[in-house]
């Protein structure tokens, strides 16, 4: 439920279209939902815009299967993250709208038909590696209701890839970088660019990578301006913060 449903609903009750019994057990749970395991927040869409979004690493698949269901009671779009093919075909058995990333590892319900931004995200990979967080990071973009273009594998190592592109990245609102190894193409493209940079370290590298802390530290230590940093393999993260800053 969001602002704009909560209007409808006491606009309903005004023109006695609604009992007022009914509307007081429609929002009788608006605050949070306690189903012992998860405290669902029913009302984080009303105070920051988007819906609670589901982690699911490290829960069970009961776990994930139980919090959605309740979340198909609110009729809002639910996104999943780091989900297993296994917490997918649960969620499939209790609603066939599900959709499964397997390379994002996202489950996708729409249960709203968001208007899309006028503006872009662009998002940038590296590496065919960095897919994974690729597809979390536009799998994201798009259901909080962005227009997304994906332009991928124009890392360093070929920078004239990169070059080809640059009209549909310096037409973006926003631009996600997505890099492992050295991290160097965050810095590149702040050099380029006149909208803020949202850098995304991934673990992808040999072992001086260090999992993604050689990326990080680079892109942290970026000489270029304009780039804010995002933990390492943290698509969902970018992908939140460059909505808010696309929906400005």
């Amino acid at each position: 439920m969001d602002k704009d449903d909560i209007k409808k609903l006491l606009e309903a009750v005004k023109n006695d279209e609604v009992e007022i019994e009914k509307a007081v057990k429609e929002i009788e749970e608006l605050p949070f939902k306690d189903l012992g395991f998860a405290v669902i927040d029913n009302h984080r869409q009303i105070r920051t815009g988007y819906p609670e979004v589901i982690y699911c690493e490290g829960k069970t698949v009961e776990q994930v299967k139980s919090i959605i269901q309740f979340m198909l009671t609110k009729d809002n779009n639910i996104l999943a993250t780091r989900a297993s093919e296994e917490m997918f075909d649960a969620v499939k058995a209790i609603c066939s709208d599900a959709k499964y990333n397997k390379l994002g590892r996202t489950i996708t319900i729409r249960k709203r038909e968001e208007t899309l931004s006028e503006s872009y995200i662009a998002i940038i990979s590296a590496g065919t590696s960095d897919l994974p967080v690729v597809e979390e990071a536009y799998e994201t973009a798009l259901i909080l209701g962005n227009k997304v273009e994906k332009i991928v594998d124009v890392g360093v190592a070929g920078i004239h890839r990169l070059f080809a592109r640059l009209d549909v990245i310096r037409g973006a609102k926003v631009v996600i970088v997505i890099a492992g190894m050295e991290g160097a193409l965050a810095s590149v493209i702040g050099g380029l660019v006149d909208k803020p940079v949202i850098a995304v370290p991934t673990s992808v590298g040999y072992g001086a990578n260090f999992g993604g802390f050689a990326a990080l530290l680079s892109m942290l230590n970026s000489c270029a301006n304009g780039i804010s940093v995002v933990n390492i393999d943290n698509g969902f993260g970018a992908a939140y913060n460059a909505s808010m800053i696309n929906k400005l």
